[in-house]
């Protein structure tokens, strides 16, 4: 017997679950990998694998959104976020994790907790009653997305996300790279690939001409998320295009173009950065190089970069279609399915964009779930909270008509208030704003953190 049923065992099902079982709760928790099914992404059947990139962004609290998102998740005791820190790779100011290690740790986790049961299965209809967590992700299998898309009264909208290559780091030529982090933050955890205008006017001459995947006639319409764009796509809209995102040159100083009146270098006309995907060192991921490129293309295409001549590579990259519902208009204030309450719904699948986005998401609905079991009331953080902001974006702060993916951000936050102050100071002023109001949510709320 168990209290609550979560299907899908990614970062949000695997955190809600946790947060679950942690409130003393029975839970059932389904994952269709490892019971004979698996998806287009993922490479094992261990809960919360990440196949895009090994990085949960910035773990800047003080001056970024997604830093004081991390912050407010230890704040309650994530499993994602523990296991995270106890696996973590250098990635300068980000956190970045050896994917495989971090999986396994989670994994390891909820198999042993007295109040988990993983079962591997698949679910391809929405339970009639009992407290269920749908968390099933972008890549939710076609026949519950079947069943999601009746209960619903409409088809889920969905678009491209990319996959990033990785590298093997003994194939890197570091007499032409160097390791450095842009402004030199957070230490030279970055392996740093130059390029002069001709290398790059030539490599994006080569993205743009070489040969992609060719979409199914069902796919053709479907948008790509601007937070996650292929290579190629970026290139096709201009050729200056990568020079100011992924590839941009400023900040770094390269030592091998160094000279006596100017000892620290200049700056590449373009550069690739690389960063570490494991605790070993052994592999790393090509920063913002998610590609729809085919395979062949993508190993003649990349070893033209400067210093990847004879990169060895430990993954190449893909492309699939991500599905989500249009949760404004389908999920209440606590992520039920306003047409059957018992359902509550949670990670990517609501439309929040990023791991450690899902994840909250995924902790949200537990804590929501949880309360609802115990007959007791739980409010939403505010809205000035990084949670708040993201859980009121989803349930009815966006269009629903226009609704897509989304990263948390300061934008999704009430404005400040009291005159204009400069950018860097605004930042703090949100974080410090909410702190506070996150402590005074705990306070008030019944539920003690996990």
């Amino acid at each position: 017997m168990h209290d609550i049923h979560i299907i899908g065992g990614g970062l949000a099902g695997s955190e809600a679950a946790w947060q679950l079982a942690e409130a003393g709760l029975r839970v059932r928790l389904s994952e269709m990998r490892g019971g004979g099914d698996t998806t287009p992404a993922h490479d094992s059947d261990r809960l919360a694998e990440m196949v895009c990139s090994n990085s949960f962004r910035s773990d800047d609290a003080e001056n970024n959104a997604v830093g004081l998102l991390h912050q407010e998740m230890r704040t309650l005791g994530s499993l994602v976020l523990s296991a995270a820190d106890q696996h973590r790779v250098p990635a300068g100011s980000a956190l970045a994790v050896d994917r495989e290690a971090f999986a396994a740790e989670v994994t390891a986790r909820i198999a042993a907790h007295p109040n988990i049961e993983v079962v591997r299965e698949r679910i391809d209809a929405l339970p009639a009653s009992g407290s269920t967590i749908i968390a099933t992700g972008p890549l939710t299998a076609p026949g519950l997305a079947t069943a999601i898309a009746a209960a619903t009264g409409s088809d889920a909208l969905a678009f491209f996300d990319a996959i990033a290559p990785i590298i093997h780091r003994d194939s890197v030529d570091m007499d032409i790279c160097w390791m450095a982090a842009r402004w030199d933050k957070g230490g030279k955890d970055y392996i740093n690939c130059p390029m002069t205008k001709a290398q790059y006017d030539a490599f994006v001459a080569a993205l743009n001409d070489g040969e992609k995947t060719e979409f199914k006639e069902w796919e053709k319409d479907t948008p790509y998320f601007e937070g996650c764009m292929p290579i190629e796509v970026m290139a096709s809209r201009g050729v200056e295009t990568l020079r100011y995102g992924p590839m941009k040159g400023v900040g770094l100083d390269n030592p091998h173009t160094a000279t006596p009146e100017n000892p620290s270098g200049r700056w590449p006309y373009a550069v690739v950065q690389l960063r570490q995907d494991n605790a070993l060192g052994t592999l790393w991921n090509m920063v913002g190089f998610q590609t729809k490129l085919k395979h062949g293309e993508q190993v003649r295409i990349f070893r033209t970069i400067p210093g990847l001549e004879n990169a060895e590579f430990a993954r190449l990259g893909g492309i699939h279609r991500n599905s989500f519902i249009r949760s404004p208009e389908l999920l209440d204030g606590e992520l039920r399915l306003k047409s059957l309450p018992h359902i509550r719904f949670a990670g990517q699948i609501t439309g929040c964009e990023g791991y450690i986005e899902s994840a909250a998401i995924g902790m949200l609905a537990a804590k929501f779930a949880a309360a609802e079991v115990a007959g007791r009331p739980l409010s939403a953080p505010p809205p000035e909270t990084a949670l708040g902001a993201l859980l009121a974006h989803i349930t009815g702060g966006a269009e629903a008509e226009t609704y897509q993916p989304m990263n948390i951000n300061f934008g999704l936050m009430p404005p400040l208030d009291g005159p204009k102050s400069k950018k860097a100071d605004r930042k703090k002023l949100y974080t410090n704003r909410a702190r506070e109001a996150l402590c005074g949510w705990v306070a008030a709320s019944i539920f003690e953190p996990a």
